[in-house]
């Protein structure tokens, strides 16, 4: 379970010197000090658990929420999670990894959210469209379809036959929150079927 240091100081209230028991407890693993002023009580926690814990509002997104959803074939070192109005990115290396923030416009911030679950405990994550949206969102901007097709096939490695199960009409929702080039030529791409080449 997350606790800040707070509501230890709470919880251990009856202790003469509260901050020194958190650190007696830290020393024995009983806490695992995740980022300045938050604890972790299981060192077996998931990542994606405590990804919107360590730097929020956010949500799981990017790389992260793309191999979560099996669109591209690799896998993460890091959680990259979605922020919004923070105006510069963030990185915390922790005992249970390491998390990047990274921010997204404000409009296009609360759509496509889903809760999922690690071990029992609930995670804020993107769907697959969202995901994608926020990922060339967050690219440089390409000229042309051909070139986001390329780009989408060969630098992301996604199948166009993953591209299809998408739901073309959402990102076409989502393209309006976004005001982006790269996610309203995706939108258009998905619409006309623009194959891979």
């Amino acid at each position: 379970m997350v606790k800040t240091t707070k509501m230890l100081q709470e919880e251990l209230a009856s202790y003469g010197d509260p901050a020194n028991k958190i650190a007696r407890l830290a020393r024995a693993g009983e806490l695992v000090p995740v980022v300045r002023g938050l604890y972790e009580t299981d060192p077996a926690t998931s990542p994606w658990v405590l990804a919107g814990c360590i730097y929020g509002p956010s949500y799981v997104s990017f790389d992260a929420a793309l191999a979560y959803h099996g669109l591209i074939p690799e896998g993460v070192r890091s959680i990259t999670s979605a922020t919004f109005e923070k105006r510069k990115s963030k990185a915390y290396d922790t005992p249970f990894g390491a998390f990047l923030y990274r921010d997204v416009p404000s409009r296009a911030f609360p759509h496509g959210l889903v809760v999922a679950e690690e071990g029992g405990r609930p995670f804020r994550i993107a769907c697959a469209e969202k995901a994608l949206c926020d990922k060339l969102y967050d690219l440089h901007p390409v000229s042309s379809r051909r070139e986001l097709a390329r780009l989408l096939a060969e630098d992301l490695r996604i199948e166009a036959a993953t591209l299809a199960q998408l739901d073309d009409e959402y990102v076409d929702f989502l393209a309006d929150q976004y005001q982006s080039r790269n996610v309203r030529l995706f939108a258009a791409l998905l619409e006309r079927g623009l194959p891979y080449e």
